[in-house]
């Protein structure tokens, strides 16, 4: 059976930073200029219009002071936006020894759009048009922003960036080399240039191309179709594309670009190993499609024949799940965002007012603002820190959304579920762009009707344990792995890795009972800025007993340009500059069917109890009391009482002694089959009481049964909810300290009255 997923889409997806919205741009950090466009070491003089049509020269500008530097800027490139403000207060810091001059010279910037971008970004100095892009021609320059700073004699005296902060996938923490101010200040306190030349980082320049007319490969026939199929639907008016690819004239200035990032499978981003696994969601271009791209920019990206173009690729306006049947927000009032810097991740608790538990069919998350918002996780706070989840199925979260996603729509029969009395917590990532900003994001829900709903999706992990994740300074490839054990026959239908800035690669390798491995997904090359979804073309079906094992490896070391400090040891927290290793999944029971009718096949070793035992408790056996007597005086007792037990009550399938001393729960003694100690662990385990259930029974009186783990509140519980269905416990105090006697299985309602008497009669000798 094939299901279809449609959380993220098949053009881009992201799951984190700054440094995404520059991917968005297509910018990036090259070794080497080209020979045929070698920077230029004199300028003559040029004359050029600003946006308000009055003429500028360089012989002006030479006249008024010194020296003078020359930026190359476009108004929809990231990074220039980034450094806007950077140099405007360059430029009102050296006014009266430095003249400042803009030069745009990409064709699909018009005039409009220059005046738009020297109001909202607050230039003072002029910004001129370069029509046919000669001037950037006659400098040599190919990207923006692109810096040349000229004496009074037309030398250019530094050429190349502004600093080193921001760079293709990355912003640093901090600036290391301002290489314009240094250059500066060298020139005015009459020294030498110590760096007179750096390595550009931007967007190309939009050059006016010559098409070839005879080209087989035109917009119209061929790159049209490409963009529409993995380009647009990040790359439009109000997504978070910072510029649009829905015609000729927007792409035609890009086409140089777009050639460069999709050589390199920069672009669409899309970063699992092709050699394992199937998605239904793969972005990756076909090296048909590629060989297309760099033949039609060979060939001066020819427009061809209009009639060709292919119908315009509609989309839906204002709700993608149809009309919500609620619309929760983020908070009462929007939260602001700065210009610049990194913004550390914001969470917003609200009350949706659910009375009652709540199936939900398709979820859409909606950012207030695209342009500064990365991503949006929303997730599931219990009331009174009960369950995530139902029907012994985890959610770690409920819906997500970033940049390129489609929204969360399931399909018919399957729902996640939020109790009643939940509340909704948003984890929000903002990314910076050069301009102060406001967002007020909300989530969209449609609601199931619960007698339709066949299958709860959960959201589970392979995590690492907090206290193991711990990277040493300068280590460059360190490898921390996590296991998750199904408890039940599931199928896996979605894969989310998720580490920080630190992360280098990730892998899923599902192990199966008989010792076989299957590489189920393989990411080389880790980039926390595009933490895609992986949704499996077939779900991976997981026995009871088989594993899920993920490994990842981090670069902590100074290779790692993105690594905010290689000598500080790394550990598990929150924010970026920590770090986490989870594998999310997302999974169904195999066998679940909450519609099906209600048969013994899901309880039949219990079914085959009660038709061997009357209702009425009956005189046990010698051997059995004798081993409940000596049960707990060691492991090797423990296990012989475990024995004699499961003779007469075989649901049972762990049976542990637990206590409770000040405020720790101790687990003393455990017999359970194998499989289990690997899900849920044995003897000798401690945990802070809590936030936990167990502890509560020690001080009961009566035996306590729980049929249906599922609705029980506790962290204790919902943990071992994943493994067991249903539970008896029953409070002792032996040697002294308060406990509780504890029977699990995993076939709900295993304890009707008559199983529950043989317990309390077996419990007797312990108490």
């Amino acid at each position: 059976m094939r299901l279809v997923f449609t959380l993220f889409s098949s053009q881009a997806i992201s799951h984190f930073a700054l440094a995404a919205i520059i991917a968005l741009a297509f910018t990036v950090d090259i070794s080497a200029e080209s020979p045929a466009r070698k920077p230029a070491s004199q300028i003559d003089g040029f004359t050029l219009a600003d946006s308000d049509g009055r003429e500028r020269s360089l012989t002006e500008l030479r006249a008024e002071r010194p020296f003078v530097v020359v930026a190359f800027l476009g108004v929809e490139c990231p990074l220039v936006k980034l450094y806007a403000g950077r140099l405007a207060d360059l430029a009102e810091r050296y006014r009266d020894r430095v003249a400042f001059v803009g030069i745009n010279s990409n064709q699909q910037d018009s005039l409009a759009e220059l005046t738009h971008f020297v109001r909202t970004q607050n230039i003072t100095f002029p910004i001129l048009k370069d029509p046919g892009n000669r001037v950037a021609d006659q400098f040599g320059a190919r990207r923006t922003p692109e810096i040349f700073v000229l004496d009074d004699q037309g030398t250019v005296r530094y050429h190349g960036r502004i600093d080193d902060q921001y760079t293709y996938g990355l912003q640093r923490p901090q600036v290391d080399h301002e290489y314009l101010k240094e250059a500066l200040d060298a020139l005015l306190a009459d020294k030498p240039v110590s760096i007179t030349n750096t390595e550009t980082v931007g967007c190309h320049i939009g050059r006016v191309l010559t098409p070839r007319e005879d080209s087989d490969v035109t917009y119209s026939r061929q790159i049209s179709r490409i963009l529409r199929k993995h380009c647009v639907e990040c790359h439009r008016p109000g997504e978070i594309g910072p510029f649009s690819l829905q015609n000729y004239d927007e792409v035609v200035g890009w086409a140089e670009m777009i050639d460069e990032v999709v050589s390199e499978q920069r672009m669409p981003p899309w970063h699992a190993n092709p050699e394992h696994g199937n998605f239904s969601n793969e972005a990756r271009l076909s090296e048909e499609e590629k060989r297309q791209i760099r033949e039609w920019v060979s060939a001066g990206a020819p427009k061809g024949d209009p009639t060709q173009l292919p119908a315009p690729r509609e989309f839906t306006e204002g709700w993608r799940i149809g009309t919500p049947d609620v619309v929760i927000s983020m908070s009462d009032k929007p939260f602001t965002v700065p210009a610049r810097g990194e913004v550390p991740y914001k969470y917003f608790q609200v009350d949706p007012g659910f009375t009652e538990d709540k199936w939900i069919q398709a979820a859409e998350c909606r950012p207030g603002n695209r342009a500064v918002v990365h991503h949006i996780i929303v997730a599931v706070a219990p009331q009174d820190g009960g369950r995530r989840g139902a029907h012994n199925i985890e959610s770690h979260w409920l819906t997500a959304t970033a940049p390129g996603a489609r929204p969360m729509i399931l399909p018919e029969g399957y729902a996640k579920f939020v109790p009643a009395g939940a509340k909704l917590v948003f984890q929000m990532h903002y990314t910076t762009n050069g301009t102060e900003a406001q967002d007020l994001s909300s989530v969209g829900f449609r609601f199931a009707d619960p007698k339709t709903v066949r299958k709860v999706v959960g959201t589970d992990a392979a995590s690492a344990r907090h206290k193991d994740l711990v990277i040493p300074a300068n280590a460059s490839n360190h490898r921390v792995e996590a296991t998750h054990t199904f408890a039940k026959d599931s199928q896996v239908v979605a894969l989310f890795p998720h580490m920080h800035l630190r992360g280098k690669a990730f892998r899923y390798t599902a192990i199966h009972q008989d010792g076989s491995r299957e590489v189920l997904l393989d990411i080389p090359h880790y980039d926390f800025n595009w933490q895609n979804s992986y949704i499996l073309e077939n779900p991976k079906l997981m026995r009871s007993g088989d594993r899920m094992y993920c490994e990842a490896w981090y670069d902590n070391s100074e290779d790692n340009l993105a690594n905010p400090n290689p000598t500080k040891e790394v550990r598990w927290g929150d924010q970026s500059w920590d770090e986490m290793m989870i594998g999310y999944f997302d999974m169904v029971l195999a066998d679940q069917d909450l519609q099906a009718p209600a048969t013994t096949s899901s309880r039949p070793r219990t079914e085959r109890f009660l038709a061997t035992h009357a209702s009425t408790a009956k005189t046990l056996s010698p051997e059995l009391l004798e081993a409940a007597a000596a049960a707990l005086d060691s492991p090797e007792t423990m296990d012989n009482f475990g024995l004699e037990v499961v003779k007469l009550i075989p649901q049972l399938d762990r049976i542990c002694w637990t206590t409770v001393e000040e405020d720790t729960l101790h687990v003393r003694r455990v017999i359970q089959r194998p499989e289990f100690t690997r899900q849920v662990g044995g003897a000798g385990r401690s945990f802070a009481t809590q936030g936990l259930q167990l502890p509560k029974y020690a001080s009961e009186t009566e035996l306590i049964i729980h049929a249906n783990l599922a609705h029980v509140i506790g962290k204790d519980f919902e943990f071992m909810s994943r493994t067991f269905s249903s539970s008896l416990h029953i409070p002792i105090r032996h040697g002294g300290v308060s406990g509780t006697l504890n029977f699990w299985s995993t076939e709900p309602d295993a304890f009707p009255s008559s199983a529950a008497k043989i317990c309390e009669q077996i419990s007797r000798p312990l108490k």
